[in-house]
């Protein structure tokens, strides 16, 4: 994020860790910091973003939604998202929160899909969102001819839903394996497109 210039891209959709410390084992499987399976089997995975990441997200963007910020301490602001899960199971949670700028200024709005539906979906990151989350957010938060930035790939949801609405991303991913999954599943939507 150092090499982009101050205001760059008009909305920062962003998923980063919320720092349950959760690590992530060689075959790729995840675990609790509490559990047997400390660090020295595996890498560390689910770290809270630093003061220099915010810091960095907020001058590079001209306004946010970052997803999980409840776990976060986050400027004031009277907006907010919520994905209602419809979670029938007490085990998970079932809604998760996103903070959004100021500048948006949009009435709190709440996005419900099931979960069972998300769960059809192949997963390729653990945190993996539905790619119809994204396009509700695009649709909703963000304008046509808008560059969007998102500083932790993961699944490239957000890349599919871009795609499809026409809108320019820049997203990052530091875990080379799940850059070249999110590059993978990429790909068939965007052959898909070119056919049209």
């Amino acid at each position: 994020m150092k090499q982009c210039e101050d205001k760059q891209f008009d909305l920062a959709i962003v998923d980063p860790p919320y720092g349950i410390e959760r690590f992530k084992k060689p075959s790729g499987t995840t675990r609790f910091k509490s559990s047997k399976l400390m660090q020295e089997e595996g890498l560390t995975w689910d770290k809270k973003p630093s003061k220099e990441y915010w810091v960095e997200l907020f001058r590079i963007s001209k306004n946010q939604i970052v997803w999980g910020a409840n776990n976060f301490e986050m400027p004031p602001s009277e907006y907010f998202c919520v994905w209602n899960k419809k979670q029938t199971v007490d085990n998970f949670s079932s809604a998760e929160y996103a903070w959004v700028s100021m500048g948006l200024k949009k009435p709190a709005k709440i996005f419900d899909y099931g979960i069972h539906k998300h769960n059809h979906t192949t997963k390729i990151h653990p945190t993996q969102k539905p790619v119809d989350l994204y396009r509700w957010l695009l649709q909703n938060y963000a304008e046509e001819g808008q560059n969007i930035f998102d500083s932790h790939l993961g699944s490239g949801s957000i890349a599919i839903a871009c795609d499809e609405l026409g809108f320019d991303l820049t997203a990052c991913e530091i875990d080379k394996e799940y850059f070249d999954k999110a590059n993978k599943r990429l790909k068939p939507y965007r052959n898909q497109q070119a056919l049209f």
